[in-house]
């Protein structure tokens, strides 16, 4: 092993010795220091994991989301200096853990904040003018493709996992009700917001997301979907970039 290795592998690992050949100013074996140095980074990574995933953090409570994001960190440290995407195998490895099996949802809570990350850090685009929409007869309506913003993100969840962030996060907020849930994070102006998509909405933006015409997401999304809402989601928060209508 190298020296560089060496000191990478001990910084993130107790167990491991002070690499030899460190020497303070004065030529002294830098141990104390080196060891100042190993909590300083493992409290960086810990606070980067707290501000990433706050729901996550309040619902498992201070004690334990120290304890839990301490394996993490040294399970899975940073592969980049850029901290924005330190965590992106958290929600996975939540799920991972035996002790956390009563809080099924817990993972795709972490997803709903990940998302929310992503989606604040995704390219600028353009808004699409929805009187491009209006102006169109129904076959050709039918026929129009949308290209969704980079911003957008869709999450599908067995869990209410949108209404237990949003009761964790929010004062007020109603208790959450059994059920699952499918979450659309849009990005107006600079925050994200996630929203809960109604029944068949998942699917249809999938569709939307593929390329698909209209006509063809809401054959995806189910018999007697209405496209009305979701598209007025949409449009509302700046998620669609293009329109494009049937070539005549």
């Amino acid at each position: 092993m190298t020296a560089q290795a060496a000191f990478h592998a001990a910084l993130l690992d107790v167990a491991c010795p002070v690499p030899e050949g460190l020497c303070d100013g004065s030529g002294r074996p830098a141990g104390r220091r080196y060891g100042v140095y190993r909590n300083n980074v493992a409290v960086s990574l810990r606070d980067a994991l707290d501000t990433g995933f706050p729901a996550t953090a309040r619902l498992l409570g201070a004690e334990n989301f120290a304890h839990v994001a301490g394996r993490f960190l040294r399970s899975a440290p940073p592969t980049t200096p850029v901290m924005m995407h330190y965590g992106t195998g958290f929600p996975a490895f939540l799920e991972g853990l035996a002790p956390l099996a009563h809080l099924p949802y817990l993972g795709d809570v972490a997803r709903i904040e990940l998302a929310l990350r992503a989606s604040y850090h995704a390219a600028d685009s353009p808004v699409a003018d929805a009187t491009i929409l209006q102006g169109l007869d129904e076959t050709a309506f039918f026929e129009a493709r949308l290209v969704l913003a980079p911003s957008v993100r869709l999450l599908r969840s067995p869990w209410p996992a949108l209404a237990i962030w949003t009761y964790t996060l929010r004062p007020n907020s109603p208790k959450p009700l059994a059920g699952a849930q499918d979450t659309l994070i849009l990005r107006p102006d600079f925050d994200p917001e996630p929203h809960l998509l109604p029944d068949g909405g998942f699917a249809f933006l999938e569709g939307l997301d593929r390329g698909h015409c209209l006509g063809a997401a809401m054959d995806q999304a189910g018999e007697g979907f209405d496209p009305g809402p979701t598209l007025g989601l949409l449009l509302a928060g700046g998620g669609i970039s293009f329109i494009h209508p049937p070539k005549e």
